[in-house]
């Protein structure tokens, strides 16, 4: 059995094309994964609520259930776009959340998975609004609040901000700082580190370990797969 690996899906709207070809890729991983891991902004938008889930991410939840009922485990790190996964990922599909990431064994191999956010320790700005938002203030106002108003004003403030950029903004892989990163896991220990965020793909391996950065889903449907001992790269 195979474990697949993705990130950064961005999903808004279940018409959107990157919406449609993960349901479909999902669709055909069931009964074939042995693990699905999910390393941070599937969603482009998540906070977490004890009852409520949002509308347009339904049909993707059905098909994470849908996988769990043929037999796959679920592990989700958290990204900048989803948090406070709340109940229904641990309780409703068994998922294992991982905060702010975390080490799991693969076959007997050590792996380190990590959104990325926090790969850049001298972006102390982008530090402090995370932990606001994953605050237990945030958690608690999440209860009382309407999950038709945090839609709301994650929409607004996305609109606000998307009139602000430029027309294509040109992403670069920070591989020093994603050396960086990896090089203190392997020192403890871990022979892979796996991370999304950035949206561009990478992998490398030396003698220390295996640095791999996932390209996004929503660019460009890519993902990794675990194999006979391996890490392989893939698009979709």
């Amino acid at each position: 059995m195979r474990d697949i690996f993705l990130a950064d899906a961005h999903l808004r709207a279940p018409d959107d094309p990157p919406y449609r070809r993960l349901l479909a890729f999902l669709a055909e991983q069931r009964g074939q994964l042995r693990t699905l891991y999910l390393l941070g902004d599937i969603f482009d938008f998540w906070l977490g609520f004890r009852h409520t889930v949002y509308a347009p991410y339904v049909p993707l939840l059905a098909a994470l259930r849908e996988l769990r009922r043929a037999g796959t485990d679920l592990v989700y790190v958290e990204g900048n776009h989803d948090f406070h996964m709340g109940p229904y990922f641990t309780a409703e599909l068994g998922c294992r959340v991982l905060p702010d990431g975390g080490e799991v064994e693969i076959d007997g191999v050590r792996v380190y998975l990590a959104h990325g956010d926090l790969v850049n320790g001298a972006d102390r700005g982008y530090r402090r609004l995370r932990r606001l938002l994953r605050s237990s203030l945030v958690r608690n106002l999440a209860q009382v609040v309407h999950p038709d108003w945090t839609w709301g004003i994650y929409r607004w403030l996305e609109d606000r901000s998307s009139a602000g950029k430029p027309a294509k903004i040109e992403r670069r892989l920070p591989l020093e700082l994603l050396r960086l990163h990896a090089a203190g896991h392997f020192a403890t220990g871990c022979q892979a580190v796996v991370t999304g965020h950035f949206h561009i793909p990478h992998h490398e391996t030396t003698a220390a370990g295996t640095l791999l950065s996932l390209g996004g889903w929503l660019e460009h449907s890519a993902y990794a797969v675990w194999e006979d001992g391996h890490f392989t790269p893939a698009v979709y």
